[in-house]
């Protein structure tokens, strides 16, 4: 599966890229990164599709927002916690929280929606959009890029020796989200 996944990504990578950047996103910057440290993709055109299509993704939320209130009022009635996080990250922040929702965990989506819910100039909204979709590109997938040999490398252990690879992948993956899910869990006060 990921010897064919790698094969497209040589082909069509950077058409994969920019639909993988509007869908998720760190998954495909990572292949980018590596691919562009073999020379296999160019690190600059990279970093512009993965910020054109990370920019794309949020305008979809963004204009979501602010055209079909209704459908993401019924859509996302759990979510009400998180919309209201949002608005008052907005309201005490400002700008700088549109720069920096692609790097809070479950808020990614959420605050695009949530901004587009309110009056907030659209203009403003994509320039800043924008520019953090290209850090963003930039800041995944340069490190990756400069370690592509090392993470190869780890990478090839990893196949030979795959049977230690999966328990401490999930290993890790398993405490991730579990920190994740705790950390954002609703805090109950016992009293």
């Amino acid at each position: 599966m990921t010897d064919i996944l790698v094969e497209l990504m040589k082909e069509y990578g950077y058409i994969i890229l920019y639909f993988w950047s509007i869908l998720e996103g760190e998954s495909g910057l990572i292949m980018a990164g590596l691919l562009s440290s073999t020379g296999d993709m160019n690190l600059y055109i990279s970093i512009f599709i993965a910020g054109l299509g990370g920019f794309t993704g949020d305008q979809i939320y963004f204009y979501i927002g602010r055209y079909n209130k209704k459908y993401v009022h019924k859509k996302f009635k759990g979510q009400r916690r998180k919309f209201a996080l949002a608005h008052l990250l907005l309201k005490k922040h400002g700008w700088p929280i549109i720069f920096i929702q692609r790097y809070m965990y479950g808020m990614r989506t959420v605050i695009p929606i949530a901004i587009g819910l309110t009056r907030y100039d659209a203009k403003k909204f994509a320039i800043i959009n924008l520019l953090s979709a290209w850090t963003w590109g930039a800041i995944t997938i340069v490190p990756v890029w400069y370690f592509g040999e090392e993470i190869l490398a780890v990478l090839k252990v990893a196949k030979e020796y795959w049977y230690v690879a999966i328990p401490f992948a999930l290993g890790i993956g398993g405490s991730i989200y579990y920190y994740f899910t705790k950390a954002t869990k609703k805090r109950v006060n016992k009293g």
